[in-house]
This record gives C-alpha cells, sequence and structure tokens, in this order.
C-alpha cells in the first residue's frame, strides 16, 4: 500500500501503463533459481539461492552489450557462473538456459491484474528480452502485446538496439503509445526501470517483490505497493 498519509496514484491522471516484464509480471528470480540449481547440483557445485540472484544481478547488466540478443546474454551469464565454479557449461545446458524465459512463472496475481487494468488503460511491456522469448511468456499473461498495437504496445531490446535503464527503451514506448499520453511506468527493478524513467520526468510505482535478481540502486518512485493487485486495486478504487 502507499505510505501511510500519501494518497494513491489515480486513474484519471494517466492514459497509459508501461510495465516491465521479468520480475513484474513474471517471477524470475524464481526461474532462474529453478533452472540453475538443478544443474549446479549435477555439477557438484553447491551454492545458496541469494548468491545465484546476486551473481545475476552483477553480471547481466554488464553481458547486455547494444546488439546482443538476450539469449546470447543468458549464455554468457551461464558461462561466467561457470568460471566462477569451476565448471563448464556444454552448449546444450547453455541452450536450455537461453530458452528458460518462456518457461518462467508468472506471478499469482499478473494476469489477473493485467486484465483488469487493460480495461481503462492503455497498457506496454517494455522489456529487455528477444521477441521469440516474449512469445512464450505472452501466452502465460493472458494477454497479447505486439509492436504496432498502442493499447497493448510491445517493446523489447531486440527491436530497440539496447537495454534499460537505457533511454531509448523508454523514448521508444513512449513514441507507440502516441504523442500527449499521460504514461505511469510500474516495474520492480529499480536499476533498469525506476532510476531512469525518473530521470525522464516519468511517474513510477515500485513493485516490491520479495526477491530481487537486479542491482539495487538509489531511486524514488512516486508510489510503491508490495504487490501488483495491490496496485490495481488503488489505481482503480474510485
Amino acid at each position: 500500500m502507499p505510505p501511510a498519509g500519501k494518497a494513491a496514484p489515480r486513474s484519471q491522471d494517466y492514459d497509459a501503463l508501461t510495465f516491465d516484464c521479468y520480475g513484474t509480471l513474471i517471477d524470475w528470480s524464481a526461474g532462474i533459481i529453478g533452472f540453475l540449481q538443478p544443474a549446479l547440483l549435477a555439477r557438484d557445485a553447491h551454492v545458496i539461492d541469494d548468491f545465484l540472484l546476486e551473481f545475476f544481478a552483477e553480471t547481466e547488466p554488464a553481458e547486455q552489450v547494444d546488439g546482443r540478443r538476450y539469449a546470447d546474454v543468458l549464455r554468457q551469464v551461464l558461462r561466467r557462473l561457470g568460471e566462477r565454479l569451476g565448471f563448464t557449461p556444454d552448449a546444450a545446458l547453455l541452450d536450455e538456459f537461453a530458452a528458460s524465459p518462456g518457461r518462467w512463472p508468472p506471478f499469482a496475481d499478473a494476469a489477473e491484474a493485467l486484465a483488469r487494468l487493460g480495461e481503462r488503460f492503455q497498457l506496454a511491456i517494455v522489456s529487455n528480452v528477444d521477441n521469440a522469448l516474449f512469445a512464450r511468456t505472452a501466452k502465460q499473461l493472458g494477454m497479447a502485446f505486439a509492436r504496432d498495437n498502442p493499447a497493448r504496445l510491445l517493446v523489447t531490446a531486440e527491436d530497440v538496439g539496447a537495454y534499460k535503464p537505457d533511454a531509448r527503451m523508454f523514448a521508444r514506448a513512449r513514441a507507440g503509445l502516441g504523442e500527449g499520453r499521460r504514461i505511469l511506468h510500474v516495474a520492480q527493478s529499480l536499476f533498469h526501470d525506476i532510476a531512469p524513467a525518473a530521470a525522464l520526468g516519468w511517474d513510477t510505482v515500485w513493485i516490491r517483490r520479495e526477491r530481487n535478481a537486479a542491482k539495487t540502486v538509489p531511486a524514488e518512485p512516486a508510489w510503491t505497493f508490495d504487490t501488483l493487485a495491490d496496485f490495481a486495486d488503488a489505481i482503480l478504487a474510485e
């Protein structure tokens, strides 16, 4: 819920909601841990979950070079994890990890909250992902998004040739939604989303998910909620 004494966001103040996907709608922490822990145990590598999330948070941004597909980012993250833990992942394991985002589970509140919010607002997903990977994820969200659909817009790193926190991702979203739209950005990652969107003058909502596979950086969201369902309840309450 919003901090005591702070009013909730009002639906009449916004035309469009933009969302991060992995971490906000999709439980990427569970997906990363669920894939990597069995793979590591099979190779007699023993680490705690928090180590994996911290390693991912530090390593992933360093591999997000302009033009590199997200599937290849994941392959390189796993190669570096192998170097750290003393094993060499084979091509099959690298490919499996690269494809795994399509199987990462959605948060329990994601599909229902999106459906409710989509009745009132334009929606956009702004995601550091390949189009092919997101196509598998979209089936779990129960809603179609496309680069040429202003009502349900998709902006991917593959299309833009850059990764958040790069401002080009947000500029593409603004252009796709239409001139003059009043946008509220909703995300879990302070590093990828809240800090850069706020720096551009966008209002932001931080969904404070329990586990985090992203860097923590100083950021001041306009509002904070523990779940997407709580946010939807607040902004649709009129």
